[in-house]
């Protein structure tokens, strides 16, 4: 039999070729058109410094872009994902040629001819077939199990999108199917069915066909096939389906400054000359930032694993970009010219005030999602706004206060800073005075200078370092708060003053490192003082003990109780501090450790963190503490091990409340290990 290509076949007396490039140059008009018009907001928004280590930012586009490296964490419907974005990338040059074979029937990517080209047919045609069945399951797995993440609270109308998205690519699948099916049939080749499923099964439903009607379906489904692709093509960037085009991007420049926080406006040097501190308005985001808002896949990931989401706080990370997408896109349209947005404020009415303060800054959202979307600075920036015009929330104005005034969330007062580094027998700490050296600078914080639970995990290191003979001093009254809660609340001016005194302290005497226990001083110093000082957590401290032989341990404190390690936030998905805390825990002898579900990098905070202690929120329907303590009861656990000071006392607290008292003890990684010490 006969088959008439598409480009010798005249649609109602127009030659295929002219059609062909009036529906090529029609389409890809109005896709460069609708870029423009999303790529040109970008350029009205704040800078955003994206363009440093360009090959550590190659790295990341190839294993998390392309690599798909994050979407297994959601093993079945990451490795749909992943066949649907494989078979995309695979069925491109499939398109391509089709588009070319409007034009010529011999048309050829020249790279895909003879033995290379029978190889691609042969994968192009397994990868149309499955990627036609991961739409039909991605469809029912929707339609049918209703998976929670894929809600949108306070914001419905979008989940017809996803199926509109999915039928248009089965859509594409199928029509190549009959394109290829029909050629098959009318080239009566039989023995080709392994070769090529999809053609073949295409071909079985096609009974016997005389000449005309088997042309026609070839024609046919071949110019569906060019129509529903510049549909699809079309669809994606006034979509929540813009990450396929905007993801590898939005990966390509990812923070590469984990625990970081972005300057109040980058390039300028006095932000108190600024108008406007923060984003009070769409307009005071960086052009990242809403490449992030139209890059959000809408999966849900980031919200499934919010800690504050997971207690009943007023807090989706999903529907931050959501709603603030859905904002761009109608207050800076395609077409026309936008509405008058009236009385409607972005931060009150878009994004509430219980949404900005809810966030607790663990990183989880951020760790979480597959395409790299930041919350934490886009958080800080709005709560730089809302401090701004006085706005904190009553439960935090009186630690702020008492940081202004004391450099202290606690109110002691600085010449008692060093008081509890008298109360230990046998050990003598110095109180380095500017000029003097030493091996360790030991920074306490506030929270080991005046929170009595907390001082003995100050006493429990000074013991440590004792004992290993380590040359190490302290600051004592040149001390102040390290900032790490301040900056992440907003408080710019105050954070700026606090380390700048510390920096000035630092700056006095001589040192190797900074040691310090509590990972928000940790972080703070580490990434956020303009400064750079070498620093050292205190579970990296003891696994370097540990390794050149300077402790000995005995397992006789724990005497064989089973123990699980609660990961912090801000040593963990900040710092990527992981196996020293491990490390250490695995040298005291007869130790049973076991893990809870949510570990590493998926650790369920608990809402500590410096002066958010003190956030009373009444949203929730149970404590993150609580959630914790929960988990670590799962696994038997009789002993819960941290390497933060907030978190020991989140949990405590939490043990009480759950009835745990007397069989659940919460220690400091410190604790144990002075404990521990032969």
């Amino acid at each position: 039999m006969t088959m008439i290509e598409p480009a010798d076949f005249p649609i109602a007396g127009i030659p295929a070729p002219v059609l062909a490039l009036v529906i090529l140059v029609s389409a890809i008009s109005f896709f460069s058109y609708i870029m423009f018009r999303r790529i040109d907001l970008l350029r009205k928004l704040m800078p955003d410094h994206r363009f440093s280590d360009i090959w550590e930012r190659i790295k990341l586009a190839v294993i998390y872009g392309f690599g798909q490296y994050r979407q297994p964490r959601y093993l079945g419907a990451g490795i749909l994902h992943i066949l649907l974005f494989a078979g995309f990338m695979i069925l491109s040059l499939r398109s391509l040629t089709l588009i070319g074979q409007g034009f010529s029937s011999q048309f050829h990517l020249p790279f895909l001819t003879g033995s290379p080209g029978l190889f691609y047919d042969i994968l192009k045609d397994y990868t149309g077939l499955i990627v036609f069945w991961v739409c039909i399951i991605a469809i029912i797995r929707r339609a049918v199990f209703h998976p929670a993440r894929y809600a949108h609270p306070g914001a419905e109308g979008h989940e017809n999108e996803a199926y509109i998205i999915l039928g248009l690519v089965a859509a594409l699948m199928v029509t190549d199917m009959i394109f290829d099916g029909s050629s098959l049939k009318g080239s009566a080749v039989s023995g080709k069915s392994c070769m090529f499923p999809a053609a073949s099964l295409a071909a079985f439903f096609m009974p016997a066909l005389g000449s005309s009607t088997l042309n026609f379906i070839h024609i046919t489904s071949y110019w569906a096939h060019i129509l529903v692709f510049f549909s699809l093509l079309n669809y994606l960037p006034i979509s929540k389906h813009f990450h396929v085009i905007t993801a590898i991007p939005n990966v390509f420049f990812a923070n590469l400054n984990r625990g970081r926080i972005k300057p109040v406006r980058w390039g300028v040097e006095d932000w108190m000359e600024l108008e406007e501190i923060g984003v009070s308005r769409f307009q005071g985001f960086t052009w990242k930032h809403v490449l992030d808002f139209y890059s959000c896949a809408d999966c849900g990931r980031c919200t499934d694993n919010c800690p504050a989401n997971v207690v009943g706080r007023h807090l989706s990370p999903k529907m931050i970009s959501i709603k603030a997408r859905d904002y761009a896109y109608k207050y800076y349209p395609i077409f026309g010219s936008p509405p008058d947005p009236g009385e409607t404020r972005f931060i009150g009415d878009i994004i509430t005030e219980n949404e900005i303060w809810a966030c607790t800054t663990c990183g989880a959202c951020e760790q979480e999602c597959p395409i790299f979307i930041e919350y934490i600075d886009k958080i800080v920036d709005m709560r730089r706004y809302l401090l701004d015009q006085g706005r904190l929330p009553l439960s935090l104005q009186k630690p702020m206060q008492q940081i202004k005034k004391k450099g202290n969330a606690y109110g002691g007062s600085k010449g008692k800073r060093s008081a509890w580094a008298k109360e230990i027998e046998g050990v003598e700490i110095r109180e380095l005075k500017p000029g003097d050296h030493a091996d360790l600078l030991f920074f306490v914080d506030s929270c080991g200078s005046f929170d009595p639970r907390i001082q003995e995990i100050s006493k429990s290191f000074a013991r440590i370092l004792s004992k290993t003979s380590s040359d190490f001093g302290i600051l004592g009254q040149d001390e102040t708060d390290s900032g790490n809660e301040i900056r992440r609340l907003g408080e710019e001016g105050l954070f700026e003053q606090v380390s700048g005194k510390n920096i000035e302290a630092f700056k006095a005497r001589g040192f190797k490192e900074i040691t310090a226990f509590d990972p928000h001083a940790f972080n703070v110093i580490r990434n956020d003082y303009p400064e750079r000082f070498p620093i050292i957590h205190s579970s990296q401290l003891l696994a370097r003990f540990l390794r050149d032989g300077k402790l000995t341990l005995s397992g006789d404190y724990l005497n064989n109780r089973v123990v699980t390690y609660h990961d912090p936030c801000y040593l963990g998905r900040h710092n990527g501090i992981y196996d020293e805390p491990r490390y250490v825990l695995s040298k005291i002898p007869g130790i049973q450790l076991r893990e809870m579900v949510c570990s590493f990098s998926r650790s369920f905070c608990c809402s500590g963190g410096g002066i958010l202690l003190w956030y009373e929120n009444e949203e929730e329907k149970e404590r993150m503490g609580e959630r914790r303590v929960r988990m670590a009861q799962e696994v038997g656990s009789q002993v819960i091990v941290t390497a933060c000071p907030f978190c020991l006392i989140n949990l405590e607290d939490a043990i009480k409340t759950t009835g745990n008292e007397g069989k659940i003890e919460v220690i400091d990684i410190v604790e144990l290990i002075d404990r521990s010490m032969l």
